[in-house]
């Protein structure tokens, strides 16, 4: 069960001024979808099986995150640092990846479909299984994916 609900983030949002701070909450199945996450530090947190459809996470820090089986299409995950994070079985179709750090993610399983990975860090990235139907990459970049 999370620890907080969508409103209690709402507060929290508000009250940091967009500089929220839940390393290693347990957010999982929270529909947190349209919220304002921009810079969040969120490494460590449980987002296993939440919503966050069209949210921005724009320069977010998610690194060791698990957001597997989550729902991130059309999300805003520019310039966020994933590294390490477990996405396995995550919904990505359209979301905004350019210049993330994505260095050692567990993307296996993943819906990529028409999502933008455009200079993304993809070094040691599991892709294995992934749909990457219609994915924006960088040739030189997703060289370095397994």
């Amino acid at each position: 069960m999370a620890d907080l609900t969508r409103k209690e983030v709402i507060k929290l949002i508000a009250i940091t001024s967009n500089r929220l701070k839940l390393t290693g909450v347990d957010l999982s199945q929270l529909n947190l979808s349209k919220l304002n996450l921009r810079g969040a530090q969120l490494n460590e947190t449980n987002l296993s099986g939440a919503d966050l459809t069209g949210t921005s996470l724009n320069g977010a820090n998610l690194s060791r995150a698990n957001l597997s089986d989550t729902n991130l299409s059309e999300a805003d995950l520019s310039k966020a640092d994933l590294r390490g994070a477990i996405l396995n079985r995550a919904i990505l179709i359209k979301a905004k990846l350019q210049i993330a750090n994505l260095n050692g993610v567990d993307l296996s399983v993943a819906n990529i479909n028409g999502a933008d990975l455009r200079n993304a860090d993809l070094r040691d990235a599991n892709l294995s299984e992934a749909n990457l139907r219609e994915a924006d990459f960088d040739e030189d970049y997703i060289s370095w994916a397994k």
